[in-house]
């Protein structure tokens, strides 16, 4: 079995299918909005959802052939900055905002419900983003993969917070962690084992003990530092492997990305794994200098052939693995500013 790679990027979606050793690029779509996030239920792999800064989730039935607002004149989520698809219902969605707002659908994207509990949050309407052309915003979305009711919401930039209850109250998590978090992985074998990645702002200040990844192995109550073997201090992505929870990839930079442009070095970035579920991590030696220079902004398993790995630049190249990530080579793909990327069979 083959699959397409989807790619999220500020210029829409672009989207790529084997064809030989080459790989084809179908029509891009979507591209009059950045397209930040990408969610596809096991359960319903055909459908793919989309959510872009500005005109909110479109949905794809038949692979990315073709797409659809499906609450074209209704309420809903507008700059969408990521979803999230019940484990348990693929047609229970999130979309988290910017600014600052979560989204439910119940009936995959043709109606929503805006979850307003969350500005019960103490400090919520305080919260700033460093960027001038960005508001604070909801970065990721994680689900229990057992038990539906629990939800946990990364804000940029203020901790996360955690529901028990569907989203009806929430809670603050900000104990010993980053407040600048980014991604969330929460284990499928212990869910209250939750893995996250930071932009590492309180690391350098010294506020908190880390330097960019973080684990909590009860809930979120409690966080240590996690990947400490390196000196980097900035992380987005992170991926586990589809079979394997103990298998993590993450990749770190040296700052945060206004500072990598001018710079020589770029991004100065290491492509990092973890073969014992976070204890400790490695550095990937790719060969190619693009990832440490312009960082790998998305890393996605091919859920169908999990020895086959893919990695986007944060400017649009990329790279893949088909043998678990020890050798890669150039797919001679080349996009808009990636976002983020995902896989599923054709």
């Amino acid at each position: 079995m083959t699959s397409m790679l989807l790619i999220a990027t500020w210029k829409g979606l672009a989207s790529f299918r084997p064809e030989g050793k080459q790989w084809k690029a179908d029509e891009e779509a979507l591209t009059n909005f950045g397209v930040f996030d990408l969610a596809i239920s096991p359960k319903l792999p055909n459908r793919i959802f989309a959510g872009t800064r500005g005109d909110g989730v479109w949905v794809s039935h038949d692979l990315a052939e073709t797409w659809r607002l499906p609450n074209r004149g209704k309420p809903g989520p507008k700059k969408v900055r990521c979803l999230a698809i019940d484990p348990k219902n693929p047609d229970r969605i999130y979309a988290g905002t910017e600014p600052i707002a979560i989204w439910r659908s119940e009936d995959a994207g043709a109606t929503w419900r805006e979850l307003t509990s969350v500005w019960n949050v103490p400090g919520i309407g305080a919260m700033k983003y460093p960027g001038h052309v960005i508001e604070p915003h909801v970065r990721d979305i994680a689900i229990h993969p057992e038990l539906s009711s629990t939800i946990y919401a990364s804000l940029q930039v203020g901790f996360m917070i955690k529901s028990t209850d569907g989203g009806e109250t929430w809670r603050l998590l900000n104990q010993g962690v980053d407040a600048d978090i980014h991604n969330i992985v929460l284990r499928n074998d212990d869910p209250d084992h939750i893995y996250v990645t930071t932009g590492g702002g309180d690391g350098r200040r010294g506020t908190a003990p880390g330097r960019s990844l973080y684990e909590s192995l009860d809930g979120g109550d409690s966080w240590r530092p996690t990947a400490m073997e390196f000196e980097l201090d900035y992380s987005v992505p992170l991926t586990p492997h589809p079979k394997n929870p103990d298998i993590l990839y993450s990749a770190l930079a040296s700052s945060t990305p206004r500072k990598w442009k001018n710079r020589e070095g770029g991004a100065r970035a290491t492509l990092i794994r973890s073969q014992n579920g976070g204890a400790t991590w490695e550095g990937v030696e790719t060969g190619f200098a693009e990832m440490n220079l312009d960082y790998p902004m998305a890393i996605a398993f091919d859920s169908s052939e999990p020895e086959n790995l893919y990695v986007a630049t944060r400017y649009g190249r990329v790279f893949g693995s088909t043998d678990g990530g020890h050798k890669w080579a150039d797919l001679g793909i080349k996009v808009a500013e990636a976002t983020e990327m995902r896989t599923v069979a054709v």
